[in-house]
C-alpha cells in the first residue's frame, strides 16, 4: 500500500463540510503515520482533475452528507477507474435515504421505530402515529433538521423544518432509552458504546461541539444483549450491501434496541463514534484507518 497514492477526499458543498474537513485531516495524519502517500482533495474544487494531476490511484472517502455519502462521488469514482474506500453506489444511496433504509429494515425483520413518510404536497397530511415523534429529513445527516415532537401543535413546524432540508420528511416514533452504536468493520462488529447525555438525544452540538457526557465503552449491557445487538448492525450492513467501515445507531432499554439509521461514512473527529468503537476492540486510529483503506474498491463489486 505504501507505493501506491491516496487521495483523501474530503470537504465538499455540503451542510456536514466542515465535518468532513476535519474528518479528513485526522485520516491523513493516520495515514502519513503509517506511511502511506498521501494527500488531501477537496471536493469542492476541480477534484477530478486534482486527482489526474495527482496521480492518485486510490480514493479514501472522507466526505459527510449529499455528494459524498450518497453513491454521486462513488459512481464518478467508478468511472474514472478509482478504487474507493467503504460501500458502493446503490448500498451508499440506500443507507443516506432514511424512508428507503426503513423499508429495506422492516422487510428484513430488523426492529427499527415504527414510521410514516411525507412526500413534497403531503405535508398536511394526517400522522397516524401517537406522540413523541422523531421528526427528520430523509437525506441529511448528522442529526440536522431533526426534531423531538412531544407536543401536537410543535408537530407541523417540525415537519417543515425537516422539509427546508429534504423535501421528504421521514417521521418514527421515538424509541424511549438510550443512544447506542455499533462500528461494523469488514463485516465484523466492534465494541457496543452508550452515549451518555445531558439532554438524551444526541445532536449535533453534542456530536462534534462539546462531546457527550460519557461514552461507556463497551456498554454496561448483559453479555446476550451485547451480541445481539452488535450481530444486529451486522444485520442491517448486510442488508443494505454495506462494505468497509460502517457504523449502526441504536436506540433501547438496555434490553430492547431498535435500528436508528446507518452511516456508511462515520466522522473520523476527536469525538467520533467509530474510532471509539474499533479501540474497544483494540484496534487503535491509525489501525481502523489502514483496515478501512485495504478494503478500497469492495463496494463496486
Amino acid at each position: 500500500m505504501s507505493a501506491a497514492k491516496v487521495g483523501v477526499l474530503m470537504g465538499g458543498n455540503s451542510a456536514e463540510r466542515e465535518v468532513s474537513l476535519t474528518t479528513g485531516q485526522a485520516v491523513l495524519d493516520a495515514l502519513a503515520q503509517s506511511g502511506v502517500n498521501a494527500v488531501g482533495v477537496d471536493t469542492a474544487g476541480d477534484w477530478s482533475n486534482e486527482i489526474r494531476q495527482e496521480g492518485i490511484d486510490t480514493a479514501f472517502i472522507a466526505l459527510h452528507g449529499r455528494g459524498g455519502e450518497d453513491g454521486t462521488i462513488q459512481g464518478a469514482l467508478e468511472l474514472m477507474g478509482i478504487p474507493y474506500t467503504g460501500p458502493g453506489v446503490m448500498a451508499s444511496a440506500l443507507a443516506m435515504d432514511k424512508i428507503q433504509t426503513k423499508m429495506i429494515l422492516a422487510a428484513c425483520g430488523i426492529s427499527t421505530p415504527a414510521f410514516q413518510f411525507l412526500q413534497p404536497g403531503e405535508y398536511d397530511n394526517e400522522i397516524s402515529l401517537p406522540l413523541p415523534l422523531v421528526v427528520k429529513p430523509s437525506r441529511e445527516g448528522s442529526t440536522i433538521g431533526i426534531s423531538i415532537v412531544r407536543e401536537e401543535e410543535l408537530l407541523s413546524q417540525a415537519v417543515l423544518t425537516a422539509a427546508s432540508h429534504d423535501p421528504y420528511v421521514l417521521i418514527e416514533s421515538f424509541v424511549e432509552g438510550d443512544d447506542y452504536t455499533v462500528g461494523v468493520l469488514n463485516d465484523e462488529p466492534l465494541a457496543v458504546i452508550q452515549i451518555v447525555t445531558e439532554t438524551g438525544f444526541y445532536d449535533y452540538n453534542t456530536k462534534y461541539v462539546t462531546g457527550a457526557q460519557d461514552y461507556l465503552v463497551p456498554a454496561p449491557l448483559r453479555s446476550e444483549i451485547t451480541e445481539k445487538v452488535r450481530q444486529a448492525a451486522v444485520q442491517t450492513c448486510r442488508a443494505l450491501r454495506c462494505c468497509g467501515g460502517v457504523r449502526v445507531d441504536f436506540r433501547g432499554d438496555g434490553e430492547n434496541f431498535s435500528v436508528i439509521e446507518v452511516n456508511t461514512i462515520p466522522g473520523m473527529t476527536p469525538t467520533s463514534l467509530l474510532p471509539k468503537s474499533a479501540l474497544g476492540m483494540g484496534i487503535d486510529f491509525p489501525g481502523l484507518v489502514l483496515e478501512m483503506l485495504k478494503t478500497a474498491g469492495e463496494g463496486s463489486r
